[in-house]
């Protein structure tokens, strides 16, 4: 297997999850992005303002999926709007939240933890794809009264977000997967928006990246690990309103229809801005036009981060869903049927042998709740 770019984080499972609604109409069905996602409570989370002052909660979305899913596509959709920032993948925030748990435990003084958080910050390999100044930075941290991650994680995002001019952030790391529920007691204005794509795309998808694996058996028990992960752990510890599935191929089918209710989700307001993103992505995506330096030693270089997310600069591309029908080989449809078709066919997928996944694989789906 190549070399992975992301990393999944835990796994369990659970069946599709949909934010309340409060008159908000259908488009119902696994995937779709509904609810009003209203803004909630005070306790300090703001928008864009710092020094502790305390506002209602603004809703932050936090784009997550299994890698090769979509993400991208919809980071350039939500960023387009003129309100809403969303930098390139973060991947910091559970060792942020970690690193500040263990200074705590050792009593570390305030000063020392302080400057040991900030140097983890802009030391991470992702660091630079963010564009933000270290001296800048360093003046909006000491402006923070309260130095734990929830205040350092909103610093970031704000300092990021008022560099682009613009009120609102978000988050686009298709590895929180697993992790939201940490994100969430950290960062209670996170609204997980979980991007769904067929499976057997995805494995295609993987198979041309450097990063990847093209061994359809891997692809299809991490696809399907990393969903029932997301939706049993969102169903059993998050209120509806804090979590909502999208399918890709909805997505690129109907992009206003359901981007209208990703923004209801999110209370943002409509702006046509978002259905002209690839007009602007090909210079957002210039952020990450560098080397990037992973763990274990691999690097993988800037020409290979820009063909990985090269077709976000053009319009949606329906061709993009089905092409396992015509570009996978018949062993691998049978090898990924065989590990993940009964969760294929619960999320609205079609497959060529239903009821053809054994449980050999492990999985331990005992139907829905």
């Amino acid at each position: 297997m190549k070399a992975e770019e992301e990393n999944a984080g835990e796994r369990d499972r659970a069946h599709p999850v949909k934010a309340e609604t409060a008159g908000a109409g259908g488009g119902g069905g696994t995937g779709s992005a509904e609810g009003t996602g209203s803004a909630e409570g005070t306790g300090g989370a703001r928008g864009t303002g710092g020094g502790g002052r305390k506002h209602k909660l603004i809703p932050a979305p936090f784009i997550v999926g299994v890698a090769r899913s979509g993400t991208t596509l919809l980071r350039m959709m939500l960023d387009a709007h003129p309100d809403l920032a969303i930098p390139p993948e973060t991947h910091f925030l559970p060792r942020l939240i970690r690193l500040s748990e263990e200074l705590k435990e050792q009593d570390v003084p305030e000063p020392e933890s302080r400057r040991a958080i900030r140097d983890f910050l802009v030391s991470h390999p992702r660091w630079d794809d963010f564009g933000l100044s270290k001296h800048e930075f360093d003046e909006r941290l000491e402006q923070e009264p309260r130095f734990n991650p929830r205040w350092v994680s909103r610093a970031f995002y704000e300092a990021y977000a008022k560099q682009h001019g613009k009120p609102r952030w978000g988050d686009k790391t298709p590895a929180y997967i697993g992790k939201m529920i940490q994100i969430h007691e950290t960062l209670p204005e996170a609204r997980f928006i979980h991007l769904i794509r067929d499976g057997r795309d995805v494995a295609l998808s993987l198979s041309e990246v450097q990063w990847g694996t093209d061994d359809a058996r891997t692809a299809a028990l991490r696809w399907k690990e990393e969903i029932r992960t997301a939706r049993r752990r969102a169903r059993s510890n998050m209120q509806p309103r804090f979590y909502t599935e999208l399918r890709y191929e909805d997505l690129v089918a109907e992009p206003e229809r359901r981007l209208r209710k990703v923004v209801e989700f999110i209370d943002l307001p409509w702006d046509e801005a978002m259905l002209s993103y690839h007009l602007t992505a090909e210079e957002r995506m210039r952020e990450v036009a560098r080397d990037l330096s992973g763990e274990g030693g691999t690097t993988i270089s800037a020409d290979a981060r820009a063909r990985q997310h090269s077709l976000v600069s053009e319009p949606p591309q329906t061709n993009r869903s089905g092409r396992w029908k015509t570009e996978m080989s018949t062993a691998d449809r049978e090898v990924f049927e065989s590990v993940a078709g009964r969760m294929l066919e619960r999320l609205g997928y079609e497959v060529e042998n239903p009821g053809n996944e054994g449980n050999s694989e492990g999985d331990d789906e005992v139907g829905d709740d």
